[in-house]
Parts: structure tokens; C-alpha cells; sequence
């Protein structure tokens, strides 16, 4: 799996599996802070449609931590003020990196969420639909 997806998967699922698989590591594995988690902006780049080109639609506060495992180094970079789940990202993504056993366990509990994740989607969607209005042109 890749680090995007996963991360993407860990970040929507509330942070519930990435605190669960973050103590399964700092319980076995010496995890050394390099930079606690700190808050930062960064630039939205965003496409504009009509000439295709990209322009920075503005600043977002993010939260960045970074762990050492292994001698692998981990970041955790996440929107909001969110410290713990930063370090948890961070300290997944060194286990990944130093290519731990316990991280290749983790890939049928994340396609679970994954999958429960597009599943809550779906009927928030419904939801909304239920609620569409739907207007109607009268010709004369």
C-alpha cells in the first residue's frame, strides 16, 4: 500500500488505527523524537480549470512531527492542530520505512477502514440526496 492511501485511511479514520498501531511500535521499538510536534502553514496549490494553470489559493495551519525507529526517520504531517495524531503518523511512517514485521499486518485492518470509510461516505450521500431540491423550469 502506499504512503498516501495509508495515510489518507489513518487521517479518516479519527485516528483510532494510528494510535493503536503507533502503541504497537513504541511498545516494542525505541522511538526517539527527533522534532516534537509542531504547528506550521503551508500553501494550498490549487488547478485553475479554464487556463489549466496552478496558482496558491492560500495558507493552512498543519501540525508536523518527526520520529526516529531503527535508524529510519518518520514524518507525521497533518492539517489542524493535531500533535498526537502527527507523532502517530510519524512514528508509523519510520515502522514502514524500517521495514518492521508489525507493519505488514497492519494492510488487511487498513483495507477494512478503507472500506468503512467509502461505505459512511456513501450513505452521507444518500443522505444529502434525500434533501436535493429539485427545481423544475415552467414553459408558457
Amino acid at each position: 500500500m502506499k504512503r498516501r492511501r495509508r495515510t489518507e485511511i489513518l487521517i479518516q479514520d479519527n485516528g483510532h488505527l494510528a494510535k493503536t498501531f503507533a502503541e504497537t511500535i513504541t511498545a516494542v521499538y525505541e522511538c526517539r523524537e527527533i522534532t516534537a510536534p509542531q504547528y506550521g502553514m503551508t500553501m494550498i496549490k490549487m488547478r485553475e480549470t479554464s487556463k489549466n494553470s496552478l496558482f496558491y489559493m492560500g495558507e493552512v495551519l498543519v501540525t508536523e512531527a518527526k520520529v526516529e525507529i531503527a535508524n529510519r526517520i518518520g514524518i507525521g504531517i497533518v492539517t489542524g492542530m493535531e500533535e498526537e495524531l502527527a507523532k502517530h503518523l510519524a512514528i508509523i511512517d519510520a515502522a514502514y520505512k524500517a521495514d518492521l514485521p508489525e507493519a505488514f499486518l497492519w494492510e488487511p485492518q487498513l483495507i477494512a477502514a478503507e472500506d468503512e470509510i467509502r461505505k459512511a461516505k456513501t450513505r452521507r450521500q444518500a443522505e444529502l440526496i434525500g434533501t436535493k431540491v429539485n427545481f423544475e423550469t415552467m414553459e408558457i
